[in-house]
């Protein structure tokens, strides 16, 4: 007696799918657009600790520009909210709420290539010791910092095929 093998049939049926490739090409990879940006973006000079901690990130990312070709424009705000309560109203938990608006811009024509904005959030506890809550502090902006960059990045390598050779 046959009985219906429903794995047989997803092998059978996903074989020709899988053997046509997927059509993923590396990001960095040899000829890609992307490519283009390594080294090539100069980062505005930061004027406050969070801009510098994404300026870091952004340069780890892209990599530092030995031949500068574009300049990249960030205006960061951030500010805190406190979200856990508790029955007495102290703050417990506190939101650090980050929007970067970004630009990349040709060096030479001064055009204006890329533009964008990102928004994320990271939080930390206030119930420490002084101290404690002083680095959970420093911790929560820099991995905000850290994800804003993130994004930027993949904004920027996303519309790298846009840029002029």
């Amino acid at each position: 007696m046959s009985s219906f093998n429903r794995r047989t049939f997803l092998t059978l049926a996903a074989g020709p799918l899988v053997m046509a490739g997927c059509g993923f090409t590396p990001v960095y990879g040899p000829d890609s657009a992307a490519r283009q940006l390594r080294g090539t973006v100069l980062v505005d000079e930061p004027n406050t600790s969070d801009g510098f901690v994404l300026t870091r990130q952004l340069e780890h990312r892209l990599g530092r520009a030995d031949q500068a070709r574009y300049g990249l424009s960030v205006a960061l705000e951030t500010r805190e909210e406190g979200v856990a309560l508790t029955r007495d109203n102290r703050t417990t938990r506190i939101e650090v709420i980050g929007e970067a608006t970004y630009a990349l811009r040709d060096l030479d024509s001064k055009e204006v290539l890329i533009s964008g904005k990102v928004d994320s959030f990271t939080g930390y506890s206030t119930t420490g010791s002084t101290v404690a809550q002083l680095a959970a502090e420093r911790d929560a902006r820099e991995r905000l910092m850290t994800i804003l960059a993130d994004q930027i990045t993949l904004r920027l390598v996303a519309k790298a095929d846009t840029l002029p050779a």
